[in-house]
């Protein structure tokens, strides 16, 4: 299936309950496809980005993090992040998006120091009452993939990124490198 090159309008609901508008006219979408709430691997990925939360809004991007996880789940595991979380547990834009479940995801050599690193981050989590225990049996499994696409305010796909494994996925620095230049006045992307 071939990566969409630009994304129809769309509301979207928030865990919060909140709507929010895809794509956005005021700014650029970092659209996140993670896995599921209470993931290891996807935590340490999204703390990296709520610590640098200040230098993707001053890029003018806004992050919405899609998992396959219901709301309550995404609520008990997830909700303290300062981001747009949507819950699709029908993976209904995992789908339109090109977002795979693979056995890959997790076999892979390159993601196993994310996952002994995610594991050990979150039973100390457990361990000190800050964080549920990640669930045995997480909510549409184990084995998805990652995706990261940067949308523009008119819908074009300004760049995208399909995991090969679970821990392949956009840094903060890769992701603002891919932003566009403003213009001179300072208003606007090119």
């Amino acid at each position: 299936m071939p990566l969409p090159t630009t994304v129809p309008a769309r509301e979207l609901v928030t865990i919060a309950e909140s709507t929010i508008r895809i794509p956005d006219q005021d700014c650029l979408i970092h659209l996140q496809f993670r896995r599921f709430a209470g993931c290891p691997i996807c935590n340490l990925h999204l703390r990296s980005f709520a610590v640098r939360h200040a230098d993707i809004l001053a890029a003018d991007i806004r992050e919405v993090v899609v998992f396959h996880s219901s709301a309550a789940e995404l609520r008990k595991y997830e909700g303290d992040l300062p981001f747009d979380l949507i819950a699709d547990p029908t993976r209904t834009l995992y789908r339109e998006f090109g977002i795979e479940t693979k056995r890959r995801a997790l076999l892979d050599p390159r993601a196993w120091p994310t996952i002994i690193r995610g594991v050990t981050t979150a039973t100390m989590a457990v361990l000190r009452k800050e964080k549920p225990a990640p669930p045995a049996e997480p909510e549409g499994g184990r084995l998805g993939l990652p995706g990261d696409f940067l949308i523009a305010p008119d819908g074009r796909v300004l760049a995208s990124k399909l995991g090969a494994h679970a821990d392949d996925q956009w840094t903060v620095d890769e992701l603002l490198a891919f932003v566009p230049a403003r213009d001179k006045s300072g208003s606007g992307h090119q």
